[in-house]
């Protein structure tokens, strides 16, 4: 059946392109330079989020591509807004995550001319994509539209960055549409499941790793399935949590920053470590310690759905090309030994998860005004299980991943490339696609107050939107992971890291949101119940400030200790 084709503009054409291929939400901060796309899109069954920073807009997208597994989608203008959503690209291209960000540019007549906000988005953004272009002709961008979605989608997920001339958004065009896209992953051979099965009967004490990007709730669901068949003990690589469900007693810790060092141990002494979907970064590996490179001293088998990945930087014993959900189904069919060697440590590695759980010995009795492990206890109490948990980067972090039980797929967002500023802008666009699926699961976010201060602004965009987000604030009045560095280096000469800071509840009241301040752990629980009763009643954001002295740095570790051991200098 023939469908008969219209004259469009570019702009039109964009948006019809981006409803074909199912695109339902999109981030953004406005610019003169696309605003036929901003016309196009009044008419479209798309929402338009508007952020106030387009830092804040690329995170935004990024967590939805993370929750979705859907290209998230970011429009930001030309020059400056492109260089404020670079930091959104470079975290979803080495978080994996797909995502397609649309730039306006300057038209064709004033190209090469170094024109008011012009930039070469080739040279600026070519190392941290996957694919970087310029629409030049409107009859083209379905072309374009389609290759994008299918890279970002396709192999190891990742970021595509297309710039918009405006005069190419204003030109009429007639071309048709294309399909919508369809996302292509490898997968393992018979012979490559074969060895990996014969490696693993052999092994006696195996570990599997889990992490990257490209997972869904089917594939976790399965990986989930082949740990019950074959009791084998998991680990989730830095800041993969939610691959695996922390509450299962095969769940065994965290493989990142502050590694629990029994677990560290436990990886040192493998003789098999199969790692499904992380690239073994410095993050994961402890800055290449873990496992030994070229060629580790464990036995090896790496799986990632970049093939660019393989043998990067670890030769293993076996390498597989394929995606998360393709090597999931192929695992879960495998029966696995009915008394398997290993069996007894998954307890044993289970406890020493449980005792690094436990209340760290600088909190308990009450020693601490503000105790803030409890502090994630009382959360974890109040809030369901399958509560989203953000975050960006600092050593507040460090009582996300330490202690917080990640209930399973999904239910955390937190940037592997350390980037700060990404779990406030994370909490928003997380709660909006839970309000837009009808969902609902609450949204908690942690931000230091360093963190918080780098796209706090996106408040604004949580109360314009509804998004009853609960932010908790760790405010200690410097940037901590940065003086713990310094301490250690360089040991009291202190300078450039100390905050002089705004009243964070007052600030939260400003925007619209509700606001308390917390500086001990009695008033920690009723100023929650008052803040989930805000969420509840109105639907929008509540913020807690919780005032700590910035000597504690770390669960187990102070800056007077840190500084302490570098002036005694090395043991000899």
């Amino acid at each position: 059946m023939q469908t008969t084709v219209t004259a469009r503009s570019g702009g039109q054409i964009l948006v019809d392109a981006l409803q074909v291929h199912g695109v339902e939400i999109a981030f953004g901060v406005p610019g003169e330079s696309y605003l036929a796309v901003l016309d196009a899109l009044r008419d479209a069954a798309i929402r338009f989020i508007v952020n106030r920073q387009e830092g804040g807009a690329a995170f935004m997208a990024d967590a939805y591509g993370k929750m979705t597994g859907n290209p998230g989608i970011c429009f930001v203008t030309r020059g400056p807004g492109a260089t404020n959503a670079a930091i959104g690209v470079h975290s979803a291209f080495q978080d994996s995550t797909p995502m397609i960000v649309f730039v306006g540019q300057v038209g064709g007549d004033f190209v090469e001319r170094e024109a008011f906000q012009e930039i070469d988005y080739r040279r600026m953004f070519g190392q941290m994509t996957k694919w970087v272009a310029q629409i030049d002709r409107a009859d083209r961008i379905p072309e374009y539209i389609a290759r994008a979605f299918q890279l970002a989608t396709s192999g190891r997920p990742g970021p595509v960055v297309l710039a918009l001339p405006e005069d190419m958004l204003t030109a009429q065009a007639t071309v048709a549409d294309t399909g919508s896209h369809a996302p292509q992953q490898a997968s393992a051979s018979a012979a490559q499941i074969a060895q990996l099965e014969r490696l693993l009967r052999a092994a006696q004490r195996p570990i599997l790793l889990l992490g990257g990007g490209g997972w869904d709730r089917a594939a976790c669901d399965d990986i989930a399935r082949f740990v019950q068949a074959w009791q084998l003990p998991v680990a989730c690589a830095f800041r993969f949590q939610d691959l695996f469900d922390n509450r299962d007693p095969h769940y065994i810790g965290d493989v990142g920053i502050g590694i629990n060092p029994a677990l560290a141990a436990r990886i040192g002494a493998a003789d098999l470590v199969l790692a499904i979907g992380p690239r073994l970064g410095e993050m994961t590996t402890g800055g290449y310690t873990l496992l030994q490179a070229p060629r580790p001293v464990q036995g090896l088998i790496h799986i990632h759905a970049g093939i660019e990945e393989l043998g990067r930087v670890y030769h293993a014993d076996l390498a597989i090309n394929s995606g998360m959900p393709q090597i999931a189904a192929q695992l879960a069919a495998l029966d696995g030994p009915a008394s398997p060697a290993w069996s007894a440590t998954v307890a044993a590695a289970r406890a020493d998860y449980a005792a690094w759980q436990q209340e760290p010995a600088l909190f308990a009795g009450d020693r601490q005004p503000l105790n803030l492990w409890q502090v994630v206890r009382t959360l974890q109490e109040a809030l369901p299980a399958q509560t989203i948990l953000t975050n960006g980067a600092g050593n507040f972090a460090s009582w996300a991943h330490r202690f917080w039980r990640y209930a399973g797929f999904r239910t955390q967002l937190a940037p592997s490339s350390g980037a700060m500023g990404y779990g406030v802008p994370a909490g928003v666009a997380a709660a909006i696609l839970e309000a837009h699926r009808g969902t609902r699961r609450p949204v908690l976010t942690f931000a230091g107050d360093g963190d918080f201060m780098m796209n706090g602004q996106e408040l604004a965009t949580a109360v314009q939107f509804n998004a009853p987000v609960l932010f908790i604030v760790f405010n200690n009045g410097m940037f901590g992971t940065i003086r713990m560095h310094q301490e250690r280096a360089y040991p009291g000469r202190v300078y450039g890291t100390a905050l002089r800071n705004p009243d964070f509840a007052a600030l939260a009241h400003a925007y619209g949101a509700s606001g308390e301040i917390v500086e001990t752990t009695a008033a920690f629980a009723p100023a929650l119940q008052r803040a989930l009763a805000h969420i509840a009643s109105s639907g929008l954001p509540a913020l807690i400030e919780l005032r700590y002295d910035g000597n504690l740095i770390t669960p187990n570790g102070t800056l007077e200790s840190i500084r302490a051991t570098a002036l005694a200098g090395p043991k000899t």
